[in-house]
């Protein structure tokens, strides 16, 4: 199979289009004809060697993608040999940038007819992420107040429309550009990180949902109620000590599962979500789409076609 894969921990110029053996499917496991596969935040953090992010080489990228299932292993009774799937490979598991990958069948989902590859591929991580957070973590509360970080990320733009279809009021951050975007989603209102302290135009809010990180989850504390809830999947500067006691810091687990590929299905069937903007690139492109992801001024989603 070809697959874009990395030897050395460097930029994107690092990633390889080459030849890689295919994989096998064991017991529990089916091999998927990928094609599309989603890019995500995290990827080129992995590419430059981040801590907290080691890899063996060769590394293949990719945790999210949809295909077809051409192969399973022994045990195997979710599905057959042609059954579209998506969904987002286990923890720690990485190798949707290629032709072929091989995961646990019982974690992926089928795919509907009505639901492209591509789009399904960008829904994935994105997708459980926002559930995870929104959901299962947060456990947001219709006319509770919500002020997510990063509106027109891929994560965040999901959280906006689920926190808006429970009820809650929903504040959001973005640039100006992103604005009509962002709304269109279902934020009530929108702040300019690029102009305002959100800490002095906030009221105190019942969670705060952090996509960004560094300085803005150590000032997300300040617009917090008492008992409030501040979730979070980008990290605060290392040795940060909240001063508040009063207030909940929660990191979504994130499980990868069927149930929440399939209630995220459920939600987009019945118009309550939306896929996000999605920038396509042929696979043998993804340093391309590398750059762009660690620009971090990214409306939607990258998606790799691979077929």
């Amino acid at each position: 199979m070809k697959a874009m894969v990395f030897s050395q921990y460097g930029g994107p110029d690092v990633l390889r289009y080459v030849d890689m053996p295919d994989p096998v499917a064991q017991a529990g496991e089916v091999v998927v004809d990928v094609y599309a596969a989603s890019v995500n935040g995290a990827d080129h953090k992995v590419r430059r060697g981040d801590p907290g992010h080691p890899v063996q080489f060769p590394h293949i990228l990719g945790r999210d993608f949809s295909g077809v299932v051409s192969a399973a292993g022994r045990e195997t009774q979710d599905f057959t040999v042609g059954d579209a799937v998506f969904g987002v490979l286990d923890r720690g598991k990485e190798g949707a940038y290629a032709q072929k990958l091989v995961t646990q069948a019982a974690i992926i989902a089928r795919k509907p007819d009505w639901l492209e590859h591509v789009d399904a591929a960008a829904l994935g991580l994105a997708g459980i992420t926002a559930l995870w957070a929104i959901e299962d973590t947060a456990r947001l509360k219709a006319g509770e107040t919500i002020l997510i970080h990063g509106g027109a990320g891929g994560v965040a733009g999901l959280a906006i429309q689920l926190a808006h279809h429970l009820g809650a009021k929903v504040i959001t951050t973005a640039s100006a550009v992103n604005h009509a975007y962002v709304k269109s989603l279902g934020a009530e209102r929108v702040i300019d990180y690029t102009a305002q302290d959100f800490t002095q135009v906030v009221e105190p809010c019942d969670v705060v949902f952090d996509t960004v990180g560094g300085d803005t989850g150590v000032r997300s504390y300040k617009v917090l109620k008492p008992g409030g809830r501040l979730v979070w999947i980008a990290a605060t500067p290392e040795g940060f000590v909240p001063t508040r006691q009063d207030v909940v810091s929660s990191r979504p687990a994130v499980l990868r599962d069927r149930s929440h590929l399939q209630r995220m299905l459920t939600l987009l069937e019945a118009g309550q979500l939306k896929v996000p903007p999605i920038q396509r690139f042929p696979l043998e492109q993804a340093a391309r789409a590398h750059r762009i992801s660690e620009g971090r001024h990214l409306r939607g989603k990258l998606v790799l076609e691979v077929r």
